[in-house]
Parts: structure tokens; sequence; C-alpha cells
């Protein structure tokens, strides 16, 4: 079940951010806004458009949210990996992920204080300003 829910939301969302979702969702509300007159632009005529929509984002919800989590988890994944392998690389930092965002925000704050210019190293920013000025 698992596996097929994975691959069902998977190609959900690979689908629903391509061209051809969204010209068959413009196609639709086209359709819809053609055929007003036909139906007096009656309360049922929007009803249909209103429940269809409804719906369709409720359940999209659900797919891109699990596609999101698997595509974050195989990135930690891959980082963490990529921490382990690299000698520099402080492996204390496998795992941060399930701190709390004070916790994380605290570390991302003393990492940018240890790159400052107060630490001896060059700026992180002078770096940025560099690359940005060969525009």
């Amino acid at each position: 079940m698992n596996k097929v829910f994975t691959r069902f939301a998977t190609g959900i969302a690979s689908f629903s951010g391509s061209p051809t979702a969204f010209v068959v969702a413009l196609g639709t509300v086209l359709v819809w806004g053609i055929s007003g007159p036909l139906f007096g632009f009656s309360e049922v005529w929007q009803l249909v458009i209103n429940t269809g929509t409804t719906i369709v984002t409720f359940l999209m919800i659900f797919l891109v949210q699990n596609s999101q989590n698997r595509d974050s988890a195989a990135m930690e994944a891959k980082l963490d990996e990529l921490l382990r392998a690299v000698e520099e690389a402080r492996s204390d930092f496998i795992g941060i992920e399930h701190l709390t965002e004070e916790e994380i925000e605290d570390i991302r704050a003393r990492l940018e204080r240890d790159s400052g210019p107060e630490s001896g190293k060059p700026s992180p920013h002078h770096a940025m300003a560099r690359l940005l000025s060969r525009r």
C-alpha cells in the first residue's frame, strides 16, 4: 500500500506541476466559463466549479505534502552522508533537523558568527559580493 501511494503521489505531484496540467486546468475553467450562459449562470453552475476546485485542492494538499516530505528526507539523508564522508565536516550536524526551530536558529547564528570578520576568516558576504559583481 505504501509503495503504491508513493508512486501515485509522486506521479500526481509531477503531473500537477507540468504545463499539461496547467493547460487542462485552464481549459476546464474556460469551458466552465463559456458554459455559463447555457446554464443561466445558475447556482448549480457556480456550485460545480466551487465543489470541484475545493475537492481537488483538498486532496492535492496531502499529495504534494507527501512528495515534499519524501524529497526533504532524501535531501537530509544525502547531506548527512556528505557530512559523514567529508573529513573536515562536523558530523555533529547530522540529524539537526530533529531539533526545535529555536535550536536550529541558534546553530545558524553561531555558524554565521564563527565565519564572520572577527573570526579572522573572510566574510561569506564578501564572497557573495564578489560573485555578484561578475555580472
